[in-house]
């Protein structure tokens, strides 16, 4: 199981967790299986093309990556930002 990182601004879909479990063997796969378990959720991050959303960063690790076809281990984990911005 992977462990993937939830940013506060998409706790809403995950019942207030920040931290949850998840299967795949992709980034787009570990996505897969948390929106399964919480519908809404990847369409936050993922867009319409299939790309990580400009305003979302991804990280395994401290490595980023905008690659959802990334393989990810089972023992690693997927961290997900949301930028902040102000003015």
């Amino acid at each position: 199981m992977v462990a993937v990182l939830i940013p506060s601004q998409l706790t809403a879909y995950t019942d207030g967790a920040t931290r949850v479990q998840a299967q795949g063997a992709t980034v787009d796969g570990v996505l897969d299986d948390l929106d399964r378990r919480f519908p809404g959720l990847k369409f936050r991050i993922i867009d319409e093309q299939a790309r990580v959303r400009r305003h979302v960063r991804i990280f395994i690790g401290q490595q980023e990556t905008r690659d959802v076809a990334r393989p990810i281990g089972a023992e690693e984990e997927l961290m997900i930002f949301g930028a902040l911005s102000g003015g």
